[in-house]
Formats: structure tokens, C-alpha cells, sequence
């Protein structure tokens, strides 16, 4: 759906624009046919100009090998900007397997795209696997967020879960699952930090323990004043005692055995990680036959499902099949994504995402589906153990108390470092598999205020290895302080930084969060620096008191955190309103997760019916709004947001957001009728008498043909659809399909 296609409204450059509305993936790209040209229609009276930008996984792609314009690249100079304002849907983070069938689908539509190498042999296949390597895991995020996070409830959302709180599981003292995390070896235990004192250039190496020639690992890499730079890795021989550890307790105590990972966003190191896993479940299977599925291009890193399809090719197909039925047969159950087609925690890497799936876990009170469809206590596997702790806190305090109560529990708003691919977000370019026992160095090579050859940061690893460095700059953490100390000043709320004395990173930045502390008004302010068991055990003994506590945390925690507290709290992460005050004064506006997206998209194609909510970008697009009234002064886009936020409210009380079931509405119908409340909004506000002309007539033709609305929209269920592609649909196809009302379609284009 390209702007310059869509004859309704002019073609505005994202540079020009007011507003940026990115095109995404999945149920939310969907979502965003039905929704965008109301948007568009509506904002048209304020003389707010909306733009359109491609960031999906296949428009990605195309940019990457000149097909399409780069529309990331283009955001990304947008951010810094003072007049940014842009609404970000969620995104694909790709995996492996995830790309290569986005690469499949766009060959297969005539788009000249190369295959996915593997293994690059020649300078052509590296240059192509570099493109990819830009393209995968949290590609997005990174270049966007040039700001600190703030994510909290909205009051309309809370008053709504309290009066309508969505169900809980059961949890008994007796529960069975646990978490299970390292206790040497692993990222948290190895990791050492420094403060780089000036601007310069280091170089990360490996020096091997046999005396051969030094490996470059990064030839160049910048780093800033004041920033804090890290180094750490996992020794893989203690992760596979510790994986082999967990099969055999799984085993011996009857529960399922889950592994949650992010090998989404954290790109390089997870997937490795995960093959692990795969590898502890099935010893037998690659002991026998690893040269051959290796030598088939076969990676265990890809997931059990990409192995089981590779197999029909091979000549020892059927006796590895045998070999890993036997195997998972003989040892614990697995815990399931999908046990209706036989879908296992290992079968896709990207399934499993450990931010939705543990407090999906810890909602269902401590089960997962185990392979006969049957909810069962669970041996949650999370081998780091910088954040596990922040689940197993969660986890013994539902076994001690219950579970929480959706109706009366208070919130755990977040105010997260993630600017400037801040940790371990940031780490992809600097993660590698060890190629050979010896030590890994970040080397000065100029600048930084120490003389070149200085070693900063080292360790002492072995073959197979996955070692990381990390950098967060200083500007971000100054902007963090500064952040958290205005929502508690806002909110009257504690501020609670959650970081960790045995971390190297955590340590460091504690004495930089004190010194930044001291340079703001906290007076009458409740700031505390707790380690995160202790913060999550406050934040629980609170929320179960009906009190606030905000969280501030680091990149990967904000991320745990703004969907294990939500998802508890809302019943789903994708009602929280994520705010992110970009650095250079403009506004990005996040609207929310897509982890169940996939799911959503099968149930269109199956059934015509889209159960997304797009809750998350209505307040979003209200935040977004008062930004273009504040950077450009056109006062009436803040009249149309206090018109949406009320809309908004409206649409909860009257619970009008997508149901469960077919034959309720789905997304279109919630468009649809929070059109109508926008519309009345308008046409009663006061603010803008011209504003208030223009709409009334609207209002009045959809009080008139609302229920002929919701009708054609209820019309459609039950059919299947065709969109012409998962990664880069047919956009007649999909627009098609989402905008099947012509009696609203009539109304939006009248506008």
C-alpha cells in the first residue's frame, strides 16, 4: 500500500511529512490497510500531512538490493530531527528461517534477490551475506529508537482491565516449575566494563593459545568519551553441562522442558545458544549423524522444523527422522508451541521469544501445552543468568501468593536505556563464534586518551565459545536519569533503577546513575538502585497493594519488562502506551507487540476475521498528534487527539475492541466504530467551532449507517481470503480484504 498509489491523498515524502505511519509486518501491516486511510482521512482537516514508510522485512530486503527506496535508512536520518513524529508498528526481528522464506517468497514473485549464503566462500557471497546480516533480527529498533523509552498504562486502559479483568491460571505452593539458569560460565558471570575516557578507535582480536597469527575479529571499532564499553562471553563447554543438566531434571521430575530465548533481537549470540539446546535434547542423534546434517547445510541454530524438512533429500533421511523421534520420545516432554500440529518448543527459534513467552507462563499459572493439548507444570530454561532471576522472583512469589489479581493490582511502568543501540541490543556486530582457543582483546589503536596497543578489556575463552562486546554512550544515560526522574516527579511514584552489584556493566553504571542523580531536583522524590530480584520482589509486594512502581532499566530488561508486567496486569503488552522522547527533540510512538501476529494473519486467511487490536495505535496516534501541534504549531492536531483519546475511552467502555470468537467484531469493525466516536468527538468539542462544522455532518452519517457498517464488515466472516503473500502481499489483494465495507469506505473518502 504505497502512498503514490492511493489516489485519495497526495503523495507526501517522508522527509516533508508531519507525521511518518510505518508499514510493518504481519497482523499489524493488516491491521494498517483498515486503519491508515481513516487516519489519513481524519487528519486531512487538521492539515496534518501523513507519510508512509516501508520498513518491512521484505521491503528491507528490496532496499538491500536496490528494488526499493530505503525507507529505514531515511527514518533513520529523520530522528534526528527536532520535528520527528513517527508512528512505529511492531516489526518482524527475522530470523534465519524467517528470512530465507521472505527470500523465497520475493523470488518467487519475480524480485531479483540472491539466496542467503550460509557459508560464504567468495567476496560476492560475503557482500551479500553482510546485506542479510543487516536485514535480520531487530534491524528496525535500532536505527529508530535515538531515544530513552516510557512505557505505562493508560488510565482509560487500566480503568478498563480493572472493571473488566481478563483471566488468570491457578497457582498452588505444590507448582512444580521452576526456572533453571547458569551459575558460572555465562554472559553475566564473565562480564568486565570500562569507561572509555576519550573519543577514538579500538580493535577487538583474538590472540590463539598455539602461538599462530593474530585473528582480527573487528578491524574498527568507534567509541565516544564517557561511554561504557563491555566485553563478555559463554563458555560453551559449561553450557552444554548445563543443558544436558536440564534434560536429564526435566526428566527426573516430570515437568516439560522449555527453552526461552530472543533469538530475534539478540541475533547472533541466541541462535547459537539455541542450537545448544537442540543438541542437548537429541546427543544421540548428533553424535551419530552431525557431519551429515552439517554437510547438508542442516543447523540445529535454524530449529528442529528446519531439519526435519531437510531430511527428505538425504540418503540417511529416514534413520535421522527414526533418531530424533526415538530421542524425544525417550526423554522429557517438550513444552509446546503448537501441540495440535506437533509444534515443540525447539521446532522454530523465533517462536519462543522469552518476553511473551514466560509471562504467558506465569499467567497460565506456571504451565505450558505439553504434546496431548494438556496444560503442565514447566522447568523453564533461561541459561544466562543476567535476567532470570527478574522470572524466578515472579515465579516463587505466585507459588507463595497466588496469582495476582488483574482487578486490583497496581502497575510497573518502564522508563528503559535504549538509546543509541544501548547494551545488549547493540551487540550483534560485536558477537562472535570463537574460532580457536586463546584471548580475546579490545585493543586501543588511537585515541581514546590511552596510549595505542592498551589493552582495555580481555578474557580468556576456548573454541566455540560466543564472546560479545557491548557499548552504551553517555549522552543516553544522562537522558535515562533525566527521564526517570521526570515520570517520578509526574507520576509521584517510586523510581526504582534496577542494577545488578555482580554484573561489570551494572556496577559501572550505578556510579554513573549517582553522579547524574545528583545534578537533578529529586528532592521529595523515592529513587532507589536495587539489584532486579529485589526490584521485582518490591515491584510484586506493591502491585499486590494496588501501588505503582516505575522500573528503570536497561535495554533488554525494558524489554522484559514492558510485556511480564503488562501481560499480568492488562492480560497483553499491546495496550501499554510507549512513548519514546527522541533525543534530538522529535517523537517516536511504538504501538505495542506482535507475538501472537502470526496466528492472526493464519486466522484472516482462514476465516476473513482479524483479531488484532489496534488499541496501541490509537494511543499512540494521539501522542503522535500533540506532537505536530507542539513542533509545527497547527494547534488543531491536538484538537483531534483529546477527540481520539475520548473516542478511545469510548470504544473500551463500550467494548468495542476485536472479541475472541467469529461473528464478534474483528479489527475493521473496531475501525470502523472508533471512527464514528472520533467523528462525534469532534463534531461536540469546542475547542475549534470550524473543526466542529466540518465533522458534524459526519457524525450524523455515521449514526445513520453504523449498523450498516458493522454488517457488511460481519458479512465477510467465514470465507477465505488470498492477500497474495505473507512477507509482501498483494496490496489490491489485502486492501481489498480489509476494507470490505462500502458504506465506510464511502465516508472516509468523502472526508
Amino acid at each position: 500500500m504505497t502512498q503514490q498509489d492511493d489516489q485519495r491523498f497526495p503523495a507526501v515524502e517522508i522527509e516533508d511529512a508531519d507525521l511518518v505511519y510505518t508499514l510493518t509486518d504481519e497482523a499489524p501491516m493488516l491491521a494498517t490497510h483498515s486503519l491508515l486511510p481513516i487516519v489519513e482521512g481524519f487528519t486531512r482537516a487538521a492539515d496534518v500531512s501523513v507519510a508512509r514508510a516501508d520498513i518491512s522485512l521484505a521491503g528491507r530486503i528490496m532496499a538491500a538490493f536496490g528494488h526499493a527506496s530505503d525507507d529505514l535508512a531515511r527514518l533513520g536520518t529523520l530522528t534526528q530531527s527536532e520535528s520527528a513524529t513517527i508512528i512505529k508498528l511492531p516489526n518482524i526481528s527475522a530470523s534465519v528461517p524467517q528470512l530465507k522464506k521472505a527470500i523465497a517468497e520475493l523470488q518467487a514473485e519475480g524480485i531479483e534477490v540472491p539466496d542467503y549464503p550460509e557459508s560464504p566462500s567468495t567476496d560476492a557471497e560475503r557482500e551479500v551475506r553482510a546485506a542479510y546480516d543487516a536485514v535480520k533480527g531487530s534491524a528496525v529498533n535500532p536505527v529508530l529508537r535515538e531515544g530513552n523509552s516510557d512505557r505505562r498504562a493508560p488510565i482509560a486502559v487500566k480503568a478498563y482491565a480493572r472493571s473488566h479483568p481478563h483471566s488468570m491460571g491457578e497457582w498452588s505452593p505444590q507448582s512444580r516449575t521452576r526456572v533453571a539458569m547458569m551459575s558460572s560460565g555465562d554472559f553475566r558471570h564473565n562480564e568486565a566494563s570500562t569507561i572509555v575516557p576519550h573519543d577514538g578507535t579500538v580493535q577487538i582480536r583474538l590472540r590463539p593459545a598455539d602461538g599462530s597469527d593474530t585473528v582480527v575479529l573487528r578491524e574498527t571499532l568507534p567509541v565516544t568519551a564517557g561511554e561504557v564499553l563491555d566485553a563478555t562471553y559463554m563458555s560453551v563447554r559449561e553450557l552444554d553441562a548445563f543443558l544436558t543438566e536440564q534434560v536429564a531434571a526435566a526428566s527426573a521430575e516430570e515437568v516439560l522442558l522449555s527453552v526461552h530465548l530472543k533469538a530475534t533481537m539478540m541475533k547472533v549470540s541466541d541462535p547459537l545458544i539455541f542450537g545448544r539446546a537442540v543438541r542437548a535434547v537429541l546427543p544421540a542423534t548428533f553424535s551419530s549423524f552431525g557431519e551429515v546434517l552439517e554437510e547438508a547445510d542442516l543447523r540445529p541454530e535454524d530449529g528442529l522444523a528446519s531439519i526435519l524438512a531437510g531430511l527428505d533429500g538425504l540418503a540417511d533421511g529416514e534413520r535421522i527422522r527414526a533418531s530424533i523421534a526415538s530421542e524425544l520420545s525417550q526423554g522429557p516432554g517438550i513444552a509446546m508451541v503448537d501441540s495440535d500440529n506437533g509444534i515443540t518448543n525447539l521446532h522454530v527459534p523465533s517462536d519462543v521469544i522469552i518476553d511473551a513467552s514466560m509471562p504467558a507462563m506465569i499467567r497460565s499459572g506456571g504451565k505450558m501445552w505439553d504434546a496431548q493439548g494438556q496444560m503442565a507444570d514447566t522447568l523453564a530454561v533461561i541459561p544466562d543468568s543476567s535476567y532470570a532471576g527478574v522470572y524466578e522472583a515472579v515465579v516463587e512469589d505466585c507459588k507463595a501468593n497466588g496469582a495476582l489479581d488483574p482487578a486490583t493490582m497496581g502497575s510497573v511502568p518502564n522508563v528503559g536505556l535504549m538509546a543509541r543501540k544501548a547494551e545488549e541490543y547493540g551487540s550483534h556486530d560485536k558477537t562472535f563464534l570463537v574460532p580457536a582457543a586463546g584471548t580475546v582483546e579490545i585493543v586501543v589503536l588511537d585515541g581514546t586518551g590511552l596510549p595505542a596497543g592498551t589493552v582495555l578489556l580481555s578474557h580468556e575463552v576456548e573454541a566455540g565459545d560466543i564472546w560479545r562486546a557491548c557499548q552504551t554512550q553517555d549522552a543516553p544515560v544522562r537522558d535515562w536519569v533525566r527521564l526517570a526522574v521526570t515520570r517520578a516527579r509526574a507520576s509521584g511514584a517510586p523510581a526504582v533503577f534496577w542494577l545488578d552489584p555482580t554484573r561489570g556493566h551494572d556496577r559501572v553504571l550505578t556510579s554513573l546513575v549517582g553522579a547524574y542523580l545528583t545534578q537533578e531536583d529529586i528532592e521529595d522524590l523515592d529513587i532507589r538502585i536495587l539489584d532486579p530480584v529485589a526490584a521485582t520482589r518490591l515491584s510484586l509486594e506493591r502491585a499486590r497493594q494496588g501501588q505503582d512502581t516505575i522500573s528503570v532499566t536497561g535495554n533488554v530488561l525494558r524489554d522484559y519488562n514492558t510485556d511480564l508486567f503488562p501481560i499480568l496486569e492488562l492480560g497483553t503488552s499491546a495496550k501499554m502506551l510507549s512513548v519514546v522522547p527522541l533525543m534530538n527533540g522529535g517523537g517516536l510512538y511504538e504501538t505495542g507487540a506482535g507475538g501472537s501476529a502470526p496466528k492472526h494473519v493464519r486466522q484472516l486467511l482462514h476465516d476473513n476475521y482479524l483479531r488484532w487490536d489496534s488499541l496501541g495505535e490509537f494511543l499512540a496516534l494521539a501522542e503522535a498528534l500533540r506532537h505536530v501541534a507542539l513542533v509545527t504549531g497547527k494547534t488543531r492536531a491536538a484538537v483531534m487527539a483529546d477527540a481520539l483519546d475520548a473516542a478511545t475511552t469510548t470504544l473500551l467502555k463500550e467494548n468495542r475492541s476485536p472479541g475472541r470468537r467469529l461473528g464478534t467484531i474483528d479489527n475493521r469493525g473496531s475501525h470502523a466504530w472508533l471512527a464514528q466516536y472520533w467523528a462525534a468527538e469532534l463534531a461536540a468539542q469546542e475547542a475549534d467551532a470550524d473543526l466542529a462544522a466540518r465533522f458534524a455532518p459526519v457524525a450524523t452519517l455515521f449514526q445513520t449507517v453504523g449498523e450498516t457498517i458493522q454488517a457488511e464488515l460481519a458479512a465477510v466472516q467465514r470465507q477465505t481470503v488470498e492477500i497474495g503473500g505473507y512477507y509482501h502481499p498483494n496490496d489490491e489483494l489485502t486492501e481489498a480484504v480489509m476494507r470490505p465495507s462500502a458504506t465506510l469506505n464511502a465516508i472516509i473518502d468523502m472526508l
